[in-house]
């Protein structure tokens, strides 16, 4: 019995939704962290800070979040953007957007009720690094985010990706130095 491939696999072998969804993910993470790491640490701390996630009496913590977190966002978008740790740098992506989308939320429904804006007119600098933004615009542009980084992580395709041009094992590379087959 011959197996059809559904259109997803034959979509997914193209390599052109992993492309697309390295270059989106990985483009605004690089974008978004380079601007915290540019911009003044104190002002990200007091941003992160608004959303009362972590406990203030651990200031080493929330310290150290608003130092590494921006470096983390780069990485991730570089090495999706290269096509280098494809799965795990979509897996990290995916749970940072995972937390930081209903912690938006949250902090725009509590904006919402003291303001008494209609909820999509409701703005605020989210800390995402692009200053301020409208709560709706937020919360799709992340969920559209999420959705990429899913692709990126659930994708077997490797085509378009250097880590599929680099060899696994440095002892193959001395065997074999033929192309590598998309």
């Amino acid at each position: 019995m011959i197996r059809q491939e559904g259109v997803i696999v034959r979509l997914d072998r193209t390599g052109i939704p992993l492309l697309v969804a390295r270059l989106v993910v990985g483009g605004l993470f690089v974008y978004m962290g380079i601007g915290k790491i540019a911009d003044d640490p104190v002002h990200f701390l007091k941003l992160m800070r608004q959303y009362q996630a972590l406990p203030t009496s651990w200031p080493v913590l929330l310290n150290m979040i608003a130092v590494v977190l921006p470096w983390i966002e780069t990485v991730c978008g570089a090495a999706l953007i290269l096509g280098l740790a494809v799965r795990g740098a979509g897996l990290i992506s995916a749970v940072m957007l995972a937390m930081f989308t209903p912690m938006i939320l949250m902090r725009g429904l509590e904006l919402y009720e003291k303001t008494g804006l209609a909820f999509c007119n409701v703005s605020f600098d989210c800390g995402c690094g692009a200053g301020v933004v409208f709560l709706c615009s937020k919360l799709a542009e992340n969920v559209v985010l999420f959705l990429l980084a899913l692709v990126a992580l659930f994708s077997r395709s490797r085509r378009f990706c250097l880590e599929a041009r680099l060899p696994l094992d440095p002892a193959a590379s001395i065997v074999s130095n033929g192309p590598v087959a998309d």
